[in-house]
Parts: C-alpha cells; structure tokens; sequence
C-alpha cells in the first residue's frame, strides 16, 4: 500500500488537549480557515480564565454561519453581546446573518452599531467588509471597497485588509494574492496575523512547494510556541513527500498541549514508514491506552511486529485487528498472511492472500503477490495461474515478470505426473514464457539455465541434442569470466552433470571431459573421481 493511502486511513476521530494558551489557538485556527478544529479547542477552553467569553461565542457564531445555521449562530451573537455589550463583533455577526436573510437595512444597522462601538479600528472594520464578502460578494461589493476604504483611513497599513484583499484574490489571481499575503506578514504587526503566513502557504504550495515552507518556517521561527505554526509546516512538509521532515515537524508538534490526537495517529505511521518501528509501537500502544478500540492504532501494531520480524506478536496483534470494526485494505491481509506464512503456516497465510483479493480483484499487483504466497505453500498451479494473470492484467509487466512466469509453469510442470495433460500444458506455457524473455535477452545465464531446465522438465527430464546444445553455450559464457568457477559453480556442475550423462552412450570421449571439468569444479566428489579414473 502505498504510504500516504495509509496515513490517509490512520486519521480517526478528532479530539485535543487543552491549556491556558488553548483560545489563542482557537483564533488563530478560524483566521486560517479551519472552523472545526477552531471550534474543538473554543470549546475545550472557554471557562478558561484567560478565555475572553465574548470573543469565543463571535468565533462559535461565524462556525455556525459557516455551516449555514444561522439559528445557532444569532444565539451565539446574542450570547457575545450579553457577556460584554461593547464589542463590536457579535454586532458584525448579527449583520451578516441578516444579509444572508436579505435584510441589508438591518445589516446596515448592525454595522454602525459595531462601528461606533470601535471606532477608528482597522480590523473591525475589514471584518465588516469580509461579512458583505462573505454573503454574496458581487451583489454587495461596493459595500465591501467602502468598508475597505474606511478601514485603509484608520490604519492604512493593517495586515488584516491585505488578508482580505489576498483571500478575494485568490480563486482567480494566486499571484496577487500571494503578494497581498506577503504585504501582511511583512507588515509591523504581522507577527499578529498568523494566517497570513499560512494562507500565503496555501496559495503558493501548488506553485512553489518549498517557497511555501520557507513561509512557514518564517512564521514558526516568530510564534515557536504557536500549535497552528507546527501543525501546518508539518502538513506541508509531508503533503511535499518530505517525509523524514514531517515525521520531526510532527514530533516537535505532539508535544504542544493544543495537538489533535489523529496527529498522533498520524505520526505513528511516519514513524512507522521511518523505520522507527519501536518509537511507532510505543505511540500506538499509548493512543489504544486512551482509546482501545481505536482500529487504525490496532493496525499499527500489526504493521510494526511484522517490520520488526516478530511473526508471533504480529499475529497476536492480527487476531485483535481483525475482531474490530473497520474498513479493511488489502495490506490489512497481506501482511497478516505473510506472518502465518513466516511460521510455517503456508495454507492459512494464502487463505488471507485470497482475502485481500476479494476486496481488490481489479489490483493486478494482488496476484502477483498471492502467486508469490501460492509458491511458499508449494501450490505450483495455482501460484501459476495468478502470475498469469497479473501478466494479462499489467500493460506495464517487465521482463523480469515473465521470468517469474516461465518459472511459476516451471514449478508447476514438474511437480505434475509426468505424461498428464496438465504436465503438458504447463510445459508448453512455460516454454512460451521462457522464450519470450530468451528472445530479449539471450546470453542471460539465469536465463539460459531457466530455460534449459524448462525443456529438460517438458521433456521428462530426458536430454535431447537441442538440450545439450543449450548447455554449451551456458558453458561457453560461464568459461568467458574466470570468477565463474566460484561465483557459479552451481550451473557449472548442474551443466557439466547433464552433458556428461548424455554423452556417455554416444561420445564416452567428450562424456569424460565434462566429467573431468566437473572434477575440476568439485574435486570433494570421490565417487566422481573413481567413475572419471575408471572411465575407458
């Protein structure tokens, strides 16, 4: 499976840890567009001291607007306005959901009331702009250049109007709207506008993956303590497969009291696929302490004995997987089969083979791994029925794949009785396969050795001349590199045994010259030596 589908299945149910700095967060996450987890860490801290109430039902409202429930939303305005009447934004928030109702007089209404309440403030201001933006921004944008006008009076320089500016810019000119988001992070007061930085990495990572990280490396080095500062670089350096970076990033990020538990989850595997399965193992044993029937943590613990070479304690942690609810993957079964497998166990990891396929029978690359599970069980015809068709079902198919065939036909032809039909017909087909690749690569000597024991077998196992004639030349190219004598000693003697049998009726000569070169390869034989000194 490939890493990020994985990761991709880790992220289970959402929930935080909380702290004195948790509303900061909160705000910080709604400013950069991410309502729910805003929402989340609201709720966790809101009877927080430090927590300013009025402020917390504002951000409560525009999540509810957001979702188009605007019910809720005037109750949570209303809600602000009775905690501390002289802020101005619970007003903003009544206004934009009398537009969204049509009822801009009222609106207008709401918005003075706000205005006056904070006058000359730059910010809230553009936030009435955004509000006229936010219900319909062609029907009212004069509404919203008045409001940015006025805003640009009180503070010409505001980091939040160039946001504004930046967000209305940026589904038809990313450019410009990078360039507005860059105004506001340069800005005196940038600092303050964190989803400047990470809105500016939105925009440009499509553009300019590490331009955008830059950005946010920039924003981590002035907030270091900020949970939205590690979460996105973290996101941004794993969504640009920097995977060692996000698995650090991530790590530094789980120790903020504001992180998301499915982060974890999400750094179990980058761990995991770091090869730290240990670190990975531990992870999950501490999410399942918390939440024990969290099914992607239970997974994880499979994935990590089986890296770790621990066949018993994978399939221990398998037997636990599998008896929870979830969406299964292919992997899910595959692994498991190969622990079985690993143990000995080679009919009940192919029955977990045949598993997987039921869930993908359309993913060619499944068969070619079931053919690989049917071969460790020593079902020959079967592993080479599968390699077949992932042959038949793979356009891309190297030709080291069709090797695997010729050979699986191999496997097959020679554990069939010989005479059958079924022996013939595997040999044939392992003949076709085997001459496919000759054809490609003729002087391979894996090839040439394949091949010779392909038609040795198809011709139960009896020599022929074009048999021997193959091996010659597996001989000449062995004899072309000195090295060979150690290197391939064995398709020496597999060729030099052959030879020397098949000339001992026709050529007693030549049959003692092979065996006396076999000699030379393996000189421990005595029963070789007595037969070569023997020979007349």
């Amino acid at each position: 499976m490939k890493l990020k589908t994985l990761l991709a299945l880790m992220l289970g149910a959402v929930a935080i840890s909380g702290s004195a700095q948790g509303f900061k967060d909160a705000v910080e996450y709604y400013r950069a567009d991410q309502p729910d987890e805003a929402e989340i860490i609201i709720n966790r801290t809101i009877n927080d001291p430090a927590t300013d109430k009025s402020m917390a039902n504002f951000y409560l409202g525009q999540i509810a607007i957001h979702r188009q429930n605007y019910a809720n939303a005037k109750n949570f305005f209303e809600k602000g306005i009775s905690l501390n009447a002289d802020n101005g934004y619970n007003y903003i928030g009544l206004g934009e959901i009398a537009l969204h109702n049509g009822d801009k007089s009222a609106a207008d209404d709401f918005f003075k009331q706000a205005a006056k309440l904070n006058k000359k403030d730059a910010v809230l201001l553009t936030n009435i702009a955004r509000a006229f933006y936010n219900a319909d921004a062609s029907l009212y944008q004069k509404d919203i250049k008045k409001y940015i006008a006025d805003a640009r009076k009180a503070d010409k320089d505001c980091p939040a109007i160039y946001i504004l500016e930046a967000d209305m810019l940026a589904p038809v000119n990313i450019g410009d709207a990078a360039g507005y988001y860059e105004m506001a992070m340069s800005a005196a007061d940038g600092v303050n506008y964190p989803e400047a930085f990470v809105k500016y990495a939105r925009t440009y990572f499509p553009v300019n993956p590490n331009y955008a990280i830059d950005g946010l490396k920039k924003f981590l080095e002035l907030q270091p303590n900020s949970a939205l500062a590690q979460r996105e670089l973290a996101e941004k350096y794993y969504d640009n497969d920097q995977l060692t970076m996000a698995a650090e990033q991530y790590g530094k990020y789980i120790q903020n009291p504001n992180h998301f538990k499915r982060d974890e989850q999400r750094y179990v595997g980058l761990l995991y696929f770091g090869k730290k399965y240990d670190e990975s193992n531990a992870l999950a044993a501490k999410i399942l302490s918390e939440d024990p029937d969290n099914f992607y943590m239970k997974r994880m613990r499979m994935l990590n004995y089986a890296a770790l070479e621990q066949p018993e304690k994978a399939i221990e942690e398998g037997d636990k997987f599998f008896q929870t609810k979830g969406e299964f993957v292919p992997n899910d079964y595959t692994t498991y089969g190969d622990m079985y497998i690993a143990l000995g166990q080679d009919s009940i990891g192919v029955l977990q083979y045949e598993k997987a396929l039921t869930l993908a029978p359309e993913k060619a690359s499944l068969y070619k791994d079931i053919s690989q599970a049917y071969t460790a069980a020593q079902m020959y015809g079967k592993a080479a029925e599968a390699q077949q068709k992932y042959i038949d079902m793979e356009p891309e198919r190297s030709i080291n794949d069709v090797m695997i065939l010729a050979r699986r036909y191999q496997n097959a032809a020679a554990t069939s009785e010989p005479g059958s039909p079924e022996h013939a017909d595997y040999s044939q087909k392992a003949i076709k396969a085997i001459e496919e690749v000759y054809a490609k690569v003729p002087d391979n000597l894996q090839v040439l050795t394949t091949r010779s024991r392909i038609y040795l077998i198809a011709n139960n196992n009896e020599m022929n001349d074009d048999i021997e004639q193959q091996l010659i030349k597996i001989v000449e190219i062995l004899d072309a590199d000195p090295e060979n004598v150690t290197a391939r000693k064995s398709d020496y003697i597999f060729a030099f045994n052959l030879l020397g049998k098949y000339n001992l009726s026709k050529d007693r000569e030549k049959a003692k010259e092979y065996y006396t070169r076999f000699l030379e390869i393996n000189p421990e034989n005595e029963n070789l030596r007595n037969f070569v000194e023997n020979m007349k």
